[in-house]
């Protein structure tokens, strides 16, 4: 990346100590939600000297000009809430819900979109009102404003509207330069930048937008030094933020999504106000285009994994992106249907719809790697699957930002489809890939950790195709006697019925498929009561799916169980039409055993090693 002068300040000076004790809020769109899904403009651009406004991620979408000129802020499901006194002198410490997400989004700014817009098409009333509340906000949150976790996280967004501003004054009044009764903006952009220089956030989806509004500082305000600086800030973050295998820094396929957007938004803006962004994030964004679409499963949308609400894909022309945002129907397939990334995920897939239609593909993932961080969730070992055009095992989604029992829940192993040991405190742990096979027909893979002081897991996963269905040996182990359980969260409105030891059926009344999931005795004979079904439990919570942060829904989770210093349970999880039977049959030979799998009128039949390893040999 090219760009000129020197910077004012360090490149990575440490991050003062309030933003890591003190909880934070949603710092920045949240995918699927916030941010609506356009595509950035077509790369290269025309240098034109400018930084142009970014919008405002929808968030101004539910504060019409009326609203606005009334004081009164809206975000989320909450109720509009009136904030000033109608004259743009607002009480910033306004907080009436309680949620960290509103309160930050009220220090954005964010919510004055419409009515910048407007002013920017010459309603003077509008813009007048618009920058009074601008103003009241510099004066009543001098610099620094580092004591206010929410008005600290909402800078890079605020510097991004105080931009847009700037811009709609000149606009609207139809003059070239800052009138003089406007003069306090600059100063309030120069602090903006301060701020950021002095608090990046690093090589994260935050620092790098903090980094593009620097840059827009810079360009505005004819200053190539913190142009400089953010070019050399965005140099520096773009190998941590993507790697070379396209996966991101942020355990979250929602935020990889973001990501590769918000990347797209650098280049555009280094581009248009004349600094090269150099071959690197092109480089990544390519290799994260195609780990997107991999992500993507057969119904659609994203695999939900993270923190990531129910959402689409964005196409990208001349990506996989394109091909699967059409379901298919325009672009190129990605080269490979399977892919493991040393990041910590699988995803995989039957195929892209060349035997049979993109949406009766069945696709899942399988996490592993690191320890949780940024948005991830401690899910390591766990697999989603989608089959039969529905999904049948689902990551319980997003809870949002606030710190309760629902974000505990939703972040822990006791909400996806893992082992869990609920005996013993467990903790975010590394998970290691022992083995991975990928074959025309299966892939196998093999996974271990140790989640607790003296306790160990181990996972094998088969995965197959004609059948298509799922199986997984899990094996836990630790010194004293402890509780094992193996969850199966399941979409909501599938009613389970328990048929035996072995034995769960899952359907949808009126539903064309179902999902049998079995609970095959090896080495341990199931209990009798081996098989329970939870679902909209509160106290401990279990049993729920978030398809966003506004919205729960009651999901059953079926458990496996066993009590002991160590547990071995052999499952499969079979989608099957409603039409057809699915039966097992189980035979050992030597050290070698077997199961017999029939769904309908196809068959498989699965070996397994004394190892735990397993294959598939017809």
């Amino acid at each position: 990346m090219a760009a000129s002068a020197t910077p004012t300040a360090t490149l990575n000076p440490p991050r003062p100590t309030l933003a890591s004790s003190t909880p934070t809020p949603g710092d920045e769109p949240l995918p699927g939600v916030d941010t609506p899904a356009t595509p950035p403009p077509p790369t290269p651009v025309a240098v034109t000297g400018t930084y142009e406004c970014p919008g405002f991620s929808g968030i101004e979408s539910k504060v019409p000009v009326s609203m606005l000129m009334n004081d009164t802020f809206s975000w989320g499901d909450d109720p509009p809430y009136k904030v000033g006194n109608g004259n743009g002198d607002i009480n910033w410490r306004s907080d009436p819900y309680h949620k960290p997400s509103w309160y930050m989004w009220l220090h954005s700014l964010r919510w004055l979109g419409q009515g910048i817009k407007a002013g920017a098409q010459g309603d003077r009333p509008t813009l007048t009102h618009v920058m009074a509340i601008i103003h009241d906000w510099v004066q009543d949150n001098p610099y620094t404003w580092t004591g206010d976790v929410g008005a600290w996280e909402a800078t890079m967004h605020r510097t991004n509207v105080l931009l847009c501003a700037r811009q709609a004054v000149l606009t609207g009044m139809h003059v070239h330069s800052l009138p003089a009764q406007y003069a306090w903006l600059d100063k309030a952009l120069v602090d903006h930048a301060q701020f950021m220089i002095v608090n990046w956030s690093g090589p994260s989806n935050h620092g790098t937008d903090e980094s593009i509004a620097l840059f827009g500082v810079g360009c505005t305000l004819h200053r190539p030094e913190l142009k400089k600086l953010a070019v050399d800030r965005l140099s520096e973050a773009i190998t941590t933020a993507i790697d070379p295998q396209g996966s991101t820094n942020e355990q979250s396929v929602g935020y990889a999504m973001f990501n590769y957007l918000l990347w797209g938004r650098a280049t555009t803006a280094l581009q248009r106000c004349g600094a090269d962004p150099g071959p690197v994030i092109s480089e990544r964004r390519q290799a994260l285009a195609e780990w997107l679409a991999l992500a993507t499963k057969s119904t659609g949308e994203l695999q939900q994994v993270g923190d990531a609400v129910r959402q689409k894909p964005t196409g990208a022309a001349g990506t996989g992106l394109d091909y699967v945002a059409s379901l298919g129907t325009k672009g190129t397939k990605p080269a490979k249907r399977t892919a493991v990334f040393d990041a910590g995920y699988v995803f995989g897939r039957t195929g892209w719809g060349e035997t049979r239609p993109f949406g009766q593909e069945s696709t899942y993932s399988i996490r592993f790697g690191p320890g949780r961080t940024l948005h991830g969730h401690d899910d390591h070992m766990s697999i989603t699957y989608s089959s039969h055009g529905r999904d049948i095992l689902i990551d319980p989604g997003h809870s949002g930002y606030q710190l309760d029992k629902w974000q505990a829940w939703s972040k822990s192993q006791a909400a996806h489809n893992v082992m869990t040991i609920p005996s013993a405190k467990t903790a975010p742990v590394e998970t290691r890939l022992l083995r991975a096979a990928i074959a025309p027909t299966w892939e196998s893979y093999s996974l271990a950790d140790s989640p607790a002081p003296d306790v160990t897991r181990k996972r094998d996963v088969l995965v197959l195709k004609d059948p298509d269905l799922i199986v997984t040996l899990d094996r836990g182990q630790s010194v004293g006697s402890q509780r094992y359980e193996t969850l199966w969260h399941l979409a909501p409105e599938q009613q389970v019925t328990v048929q035996s030891p072995t034995t769960a059926l899952a359907a949808k009344p009126g539903d064309k498929s179902k999902t049998y999931l079995l609970q095959i005795p090896y080495q341990q004979q199931p209990p009798a009561d081996g098989i329970t079904v939870v679902e909209g439990r509160q106290d401990p919570v279990q049993g729920w799916y978030y398809p966003d942060i506004f919205h729960r829904q009651p999901a059953p989770v079926v458990k496996f169980s066993r009590d002991g210093t160590n547990a071995t349970i052999l499952s499969a999880v079979v989608p099957a039409a409603s039409t057809e039977t699915v039966t097992f049959k189980t035979r050992t030979v030597g050290t070698m055993f077997f199961v017999d799998f029939t769904v309908g009128v196809r068959k498989a039949t699965v070996r397994l090693l004394s190892d735990g390893r397993l294959t598939r040999i017809l």
